[in-house]
C-alpha cells in the first residue's frame, strides 16, 4: 500500500542548507593528491615530476572553479544561503584564517628560534656570515606601502557595495587587483636579485618559505578578488548579501597583516 502525501508536507521548514550530492569533494581530493605527488617527484628528480606538478595545479584550479561555481549558483539562483547559512559560512572563513595564522606562526617560530640564539655553526651572529640581506627601506618598504594602500582600496569597495554604489565598488576592486599585481612583480624582482637561495642555511630556508608561501597567498587572494569583481559586474551582489566579497576582503586583510609581521621581523629586525 502506498501513501501519497501533499507536496507541502516535505517543504523545508528550517533555514539550514541541506547540500545536494556532489562529486567535487572526491575530484578535489584526487587533484590535491596529484599536486602533492608531482611536487615529491619533482623534488626527488623523478621523471615526469614537473609535468605531474603542472597537471596537479591545473586540476586543483579546475576543481576550485567548478566547486565554487556550484556554491555561487546555490546562493544566487536557488536562494540556499539564508541568514543562518551565511553566519555559518562566516564562521568557516574565520576558522580558515585562524588555521592560516597557525601556519605562518610555525615559520615565525622557526625564524626566531634560530635568530634569537644563533648557534656556533652560524658564527653566533644573525644574519649568518655570508648572507647579504635586503635593505628594508627599499623594495620591502615599497611593498609595505602598496599592501597598506590595497587594504584601504578594498575597504573602500566594501563600503561602496553596502551603500549601493556599484561603480565605486568596481573602481575599488580594480585598484586593489592592480596593487596586488604590482606587489607580486616587486616580489619576483626581489627574488631575482637576491644574493642567497633557499639552500643557504636556516636564514635562506625560513626567508623563502615564509615570503614564498605568503606570496602564494597573495596569488590566491588576487584570484579571489578577480572572481569577486566578475560577480560584482554581473550584479551578483546586493547591499545586504555579498558574502563572497566579504570572504575575499577578510582574506586580503589577513594577507596584509601577515606581510606587516614579515616586514618587521624578517626584513627590518632580522635582516
Amino acid at each position: 500500500m502506498f501513501l501519497f502525501f501533499p507536496k507541502s508536507r516535505f517543504t523545508q521548514r528550517h533555514g539550514f542548507h541541506l547540500v545536494d550530492a556532489s562529486i567535487m569533494p572526491l575530484l578535489t581530493s584526487f587533484a590535491a593528491l596529484t599536486l602533492t605527488t608531482g611536487f615529491v617527484m619533482f623534488f626527488h628528480g623523478y621523471g615526469r615530476g614537473l609535468e605531474t606538478t603542472y597537471f596537479g595545479i591545473f586540476s586543483v584550479l579546475s576543481c576550485m572553479f567548478l566547486w565554487w561555481r556550484d556554491i555561487t549558483r546555490e546562493a544566487v539562483f536557488e536562494g540556499a544561503h539564508t541568514g543562518i547559512v551565511q553566519l555559518g559560512l562566516r564562521y568557516g572563513v574565520i576558522l580558515f584564517i585562524v588555521s592560516e595564522v597557525m601556519f605562518f606562526f610555525a615559520f615565525f617560530w622557526g625564524f626566531f628560534s634560530a635568530s634569537l640564539a644563533p648557534s656556533i655553526e652560524l658564527g653566533n651572529i644573525w644574519p649568518p656570515k655570508g648572507i647579504n640581506t635586503f635593505n628594508p627601506l627599499e623594495v620591502p618598504l615599497i611593498n609595505t606601502a602598496i599592501l597598506l594602500t590595497s587594504g584601504a582600496t578594498i575597504t573602500f569597495a566594501h563600503h561602496a557595495i553596502v551603500a549601493g554604489k556599484k561603480q565605486d565598488a568596481i573602481l575599488g576592486l580594480y585598484l586593489t587587483i592592480f596593487l596586488a599585481v604590482i606587489f607580486t612583480g616587486f616580489q619576483l624582482y626581489e627574488y631575482a636579485n637576491a644574493d642567497f637561495t633557499i639552500s643557504d642555511g636556516v636564514f635562506g630556508s625560513t626567508f623563502y618559505l615564509a615570503t614564498g608561501f605568503r606570496g602564494f597567498h597573495v596569488f590566491i587572494g588576487t584570484i579571489f578578488l578577480v572572481v569577486s569583481l566578475i560577480r560584482l559586474r554581473m550584479n551578483r551582489f546586493s547591499t545586504y548579501h555579498h558574502l563572497g566579497f566579504e570572504a575575499s576582503a577578510f582574506y586580503w586583510h589577513f594577507v596584509d597583516v601577515v606581510w606587516l609581521f614579515l616586514y618587521v621581523s624578517i626584513y627590518f629586525w632580522g635582516g
